[in-house]
This record gives C-alpha cells, structure tokens and sequence, in this order.
C-alpha cells in the first residue's frame, strides 16, 4: 500500500511513504472476520509508529497495527521425538513460545535441559510454552527418545532433519533461544536457555530489569549444518528435482491447480513452494518415514528439501542452459496404466452450484459374459473440482443390492480421491467379477459455485490367468464417536480381528475436517503391540494408500487397531463449527474414523474361497464395541436392543463362560436368528 503523506516535512519537500503489510489469517475465523483481524500488521517506515496509526486511523481503523521487534517467524511443521507434528503457528493458545536449540552430544547443557520442565511447569499453559529443536546432522528418532530420557526431559524435542528451520531461526549452537509473540510471530528476546526463566518472567510481568544473558561459549556446542550450495540455479539443480517428483501432478491436464511448464511459472510460485514444504503440505505424502516403507512414497529427500528452499531463499536463479521442464515436459496421461479392458461410463450427475449433495449409489451392469479377475483400475473424474470421492465395487450373484446401502465394499475395487487414481492388486491377487453382476458405487459430491455436470469413467484392467488368491478389503469403523466442541486432542479407536493367518498388503486412514493424526498398530497374540503406520500431519485434501513394501503376515488372533486424534478447536482452520458435538456421518461437516484395509487370507486360494463375510462383519462390529478391547463384549458393552434379547439368557449365549461375548458367539446368534426367521 502506498500513501503520499498531505503535509510538509521541515526540508519543505513533500516526503512518500511506503507502507508494507503483513497480513496473516487468524484460524478458526471466517473470510469476513478476518478481513477485521488478521494480524500481525507490521509499518516499516523512518516515521514513528505512533504517528504512523494517526495517519493510517482515517482508513484502516479496523487492523490492530504493531510495531514489532523484528519480522514474523515462517510458519514450519517439524516431527518430534514421539512422531507427532508441531506446527508453529498452532501454538497460537499460548502468549509467549520459547524455541531452544537443542544438541544430544552437549553435556554442558545437560542441567539446563533437565531444568525445562519445571520452567515449563511454573507456567499456565496461555502464558508460555517450550519446544526444542534438533538441528544436529545424523539423528534420529531414537537419538532423540534417549537424550529426553537421560535428561528427564518430557517436552518435545523437534527434528529439524533438513537443518532449514534451525537455520532460518539464526541457531548456531545448542541452548541458544528465542522468545516470540505468538500474537505478531516476532522474536522479543534472543539469548541461552540459562537465562530464559528470567526473559519469559520479564515480559510477563512486564519488568523493565534487563535479562542477563547467561551463555555458554558457542565453540563447545555449535550446531554443524550440511553447506548449502551457493550457485544453486533452476536449470542446473532444481528443474531436475521438480520433473522427477512433482511435474507428474503439476502437468497440464493434471490434478495440481498450476503446471510447471517453465522456469517463469515456477520462479513465480517459488515463494509458495518455500512455504509448502516448510509446513511439509507438499509433496502429498503423509506417513512418518519411522514407521514401515511404502510403495509409490511420495516424500522427498532431505537433500531435494534443502536444495529447494536454499534456491528460493537465494532469489530463484535461473542459470544457464535449457529449461528441463520446458524442453521434456511431463505430459498428463488420462490412463497411466495404458489402455484399458473395460471402459465404465458412470451415468452424468448434474450438481447444484450450493448446497449439501447427498451421497449417490448409482449401478452399472456389467457387459461382460464370462467372469474376469480385475488386476488393477483407474478413475477419472469427469469434474474433478465436483468429485471428492468414489468407491467402486461389484455384486456378488444372488446378493440382494439394497438401494444406498454400503454394498460397495462387498466385493472392493477401488476407491478414488486426491491422491488415489489408480490401484494395482498386490502380485498373485485380484478382484473376481463374475457375469450377471453389476458394478456398485458410491459417489461423494460437492459443489463450487456452479453447475456442473460429472460424466465420471473407469477403466479395468484383467488379469491373462487366474491369480492365485483373492484380494480381501475390511474397514477399521467406530459410527459411535462423538467429538466433544473444543476439543483440540479427542481420540477415537476402534479394530479389527482376524481370526485366521492374514498378509496385510495396504492400509487408508481417513477422516474428515477435524482429523488431526492417524496411525495403525497391530496388537499380537502373544500382547506385544507395534505401530505399521503413522500418518502425524493428516490432510483431508489427500486420500493416500499406504502399500507395504514388504506385506505385513498377522499370526490368527492379531487385531489390528485404527486411531485417529480430531482437533474440534479454534486453532483448526477447517473446522466448519467448534461449538459442535460432532457425530459420525458421511458429510465432511460430520466425522469418521474409518481405517481401509486390503489383505488376503494365508490359507485361501481363488479355488479353494474360505471368506466368511457375515463373521467379518462381526469382527467388525465387536472393533468398534470393545472400549475395553478384551476381545469380547461385556453385558455393559452390549447395544441396548441386544441387552433386551438377551436379559435372560446372556449366560447361555457364552459359550465359553469368560464372563463375555466374542465374535464367534456373537456370530452364532445371529445365524440362529436368521435361521428362525427364515422357519417362519
């Protein structure tokens, strides 16, 4: 903004101010509101800031306008020594944010770290708050878990693996601090962590004592960053990285909302790629790199990581020679697995511009006549803006379809979102479809601010023999969570038990607006517990599947567990209304915790089928009953409509007298059920 002051200075020249705004969106509010509060809003000019708010009063009355000590700290997202994502702007619920540089291998720090909690305890949690960070090359996690051990440390130790953020915040040896506003995001004291008790107490009580600055000498604790190339230019070191990892979705044609096409377009958006891979929102892969290995893993190196950010950091050069992405651009390929057996036309959907669509469950016969093992899939949506998700499946012969029930999942192919086009079946199994069927869907909408009409495809792909098994699907649920309103960290479980020797091949978190995090463990027989998927960022707008590299064989008897954390809060930028209990259902404004999983029985082969799908969905339905997750359900864990059939007759229905229901009694009754319906 630039405003040309009226008046006169005393050199009777008329001066020009230029006025500079920093404006950052507060979460939480919507688009209206923060026109009246994004804040900070910083005046950098030679006239004082007093006068400054004078002369701006008469138009921008609105912006609470500061002069602050110094810019606003870059919004970045770390891990920590847990696996959980720290966010720097979240940490807006608290007045003052202390960041410490921490080093594993500093002993003469040691005191001071084990003093931390304590600091931390003295204070209200709205008062201030301490986070660590790890910038030292070659740590790890469990480096990580050690050093907070051996210091008695219970507070988050971030891992600055790319060594950006410690880098950005000017951190050159162990202990050395910052204190920041959270309300402007600017530093209002930089010195050791010795001394930070006293600076956290000086701004709090607003004291005018000078802090002193107990240090420790920086040579016996520096912090050694990897050198960062100083002629790093587009052509030479970033136009490769970009065609390797991130052009196959930023193509013409393609899903990103802007193609690299050429060094102009990406030196445009080079300033946003900074920020992305800062708060770690690109590239679209979620899964912490501490857990497990996955296939098609998105993520990019450390290495890729520092050399982008480095050469934004330094202006975007471009350098010498040919533009790679202008010269072998990625092309959009519509079938990216080649081209189809089968090509199957959804019927066109036309959409309201407003509103709330309800789900659709539209059928398509199946043309074929003679049965076919499906390999592998690919949607495309007809409008991609329009289409948050599909789920296809196919009927099975003599299975009833009931309009708008979940029959998709019977027999699962495939299930499209951002992120998940296209799905291969792990070698040696399929999806069998036979003739006389029809193929199932269920389609999620939502509209734009136009009309619009889909006309959504799928292409299949067979397989030339019969593999030899099936590829089987089951959904981790729990329909019964509510989320308490304002709740940043509510936690939902549920599982599922296989009660035969399984291979997990792949794993889908999902939830809705207020997922937070999601993770997988597997709970053995024997009672150990181990975590195969930890996704601590989760994001909406993606939709991944986690394909094991190496599948995972579960002995009979394991449970898988499903958890996601929902942040309910104001500090969730998404959510639609924190003041809301929030109940499961499908709408995006509802919930879900909702684990997909494909596996196959060990002991099954495509001759020889032994699924039992009215006991998986027993399985099923004991996950989510289970709070205690025994494995059986007590008379209290039982629904209430069974409670009334089986008042008196609880003690004859468990069979095993464990004092309990599991899913093999569960499952005998109801077949009893079904048998007495069927005499009558």
């Amino acid at each position: 903004i630039r405003h040309e002051y009226a008046g006169f200075g005393a050199s009777g020249r008329r001066p020009r101010l230029r006025l500079r705004l920093r404006l950052r969106k507060s979460p939480g509010k919507d688009f209206f509101s923060n026109l009246l509060i994004w804040r900070p809003v910083q005046v950098h000019s030679s006239i004082g800031g007093g006068r400054m708010r004078k002369l701006l009063g008469a138009f921008i009355v609105s912006l609470p306008i500061t002069v602050a000590a110094t810019p606003p700290l870059d919004n970045f997202v770390l891990l920590d020594q847990h696996g959980s994502a720290r966010e720097l702007y979240y940490q807006s619920d608290t007045r003052l944010l202390a960041l410490v540089a921490h080093g594993r291998r500093c002993e003469s720090l040691n005191t001071a770290y084990t003093n931390l909690p304590s600091v931390q305890r003295s204070l209200a949690s709205s008062d201030a708050r301490i986070l660590l960070i790890n910038s030292d090359q070659g740590t790890t996690r469990d480096d990580l878990v050690k050093s907070a051990e051996a210091a008695s440390l219970d507070l988050p130790i971030l891992a600055d693996t790319t060594q950006m953020i410690g880098s950005a915040l000017a951190f050159k040896a162990a202990g050395d601090t910052l204190l920041v506003d959270t309300r402007t995001w600017s530093v209002l004291w930089r010195g050791h962590v010795n001394a930070l008790a006293a600076a956290i107490n000086q701004q709090l009580t607003g004291s005018a004592t000078p802090v002193r600055d107990v240090s420790t000498p920086a040579a016996t604790c520096p912090i050694d960053y990897t050198p960062v190339d100083s002629q790093l230019t587009y052509t030479a070191d970033v136009a490769p990285i970009l065609r390797k990892n991130c052009a196959v979705c930023h193509a013409t044609g393609g899903i990103a909302p802007w193609a690299m096409t050429h060094y102009d377009m990406v030196k445009g958006f080079a300033p946003m790629i900074r920020e992305v891979l800062r708060t770690r929102r690109m590239p679209p892969w979620h899964a912490d790199p501490a857990t497990g290995t996955f296939e098609n893993d998105r993520s990019l190196s450390d290495a890729d990581v520092r050399t982008l950010i480095s050469w934004v950091d330094a202006g975007a050069p471009r350098g010498d020679g040919p533009d790679l992405l202008a010269t072998s651009p990625v092309e959009y390929v519509e079938w990216p697995l080649g081209k189809p057996h089968l090509i199957i036309d959804l019927p066109a959907y036309t959409l309201p511009a407003t509103g709330i669509v309800d789900y659709q469950f539209p059928r398509v016969a199946n043309p074929l006549d003679k049965p076919v093992w499906v390999r592998a899939a690919t949607i495309v949506p007809g409008d991609r803006a329009a289409v948050h998700h599909i789920l296809m499946g196919a009927s099975e012969p003599g299975v009833p379809v009931v309009e708008g029930q979940e029959n998709v999942f019977d027999n699962y192919i495939i299930g499209y979102a951002p992120g998940n086009e296209s799905a291969e079946m792990p070698e040696g199994t399929g999806v069998y479809v036979q003739p006389g069927t029809e193929f199932l869907f269920q389609t999620h909408y939502t509209p734009y601010g136009k009309v619009t009409t889909d006309r959504s495809r799928v292409g299949l792909y067979f397989a030339k023999q019969t593999p030899a098994n099936y590829l089987r699907n089951a959904v981790v649920i729990n329909p019964t969570l509510r989320i308490p309103p304002n709740n940043p960290d509510f936690e939902v479980s549920a599982y599922y038990e296989f009660d035969k020797a399984a291979t997990v091949h792949s794993l889908v978190p999902h939830a809705h607006y207020r997922g937070k995090s999601s993770r997988f463990d597997v709970l053995y027989p024997d009672g150990h517990r181990e975590r195969v998927l930890s996704v601590p960022n989760y994001d909406f707008n993606w939709q991944r599947t986690y394909q094991f590299t190496t599948p995972l064989d579960l002995p009979a008897g394991s449970r898988l567990i499903h958890t996601t954390v929902y942040d309910n809060s104001r500090k969730n930028a998404r959510n639609p209304d924190p003041d809301r209990t929030v109940p499961w259902g499908l709408q995006s404004h509802d919930e879900m915790l909702y684990g997909n999983v494909s596996y196959s029985w060990k002991n099954e082969t495509s001759a020889v089928p032994i699924h039992d799908k009215g006991l998986a969905d027993t399985y099923q339905w004991v996950g989510f009953l289970d709070h205690d997750m025994d494995g059986r359900l007590s008379w209290q864990e039982l629904p209430d409509r069974m409670k009334k059939r089986l008042v008196q007759g609880f003690k004859l229905v468990d069979a095993n007298n464990d004092g309990g229901l599991d899913a093999i009694e569960l499952y005998e009754i109801s077949k009893q059920q079904a048998r007495q319906q069927a005499a009558r």
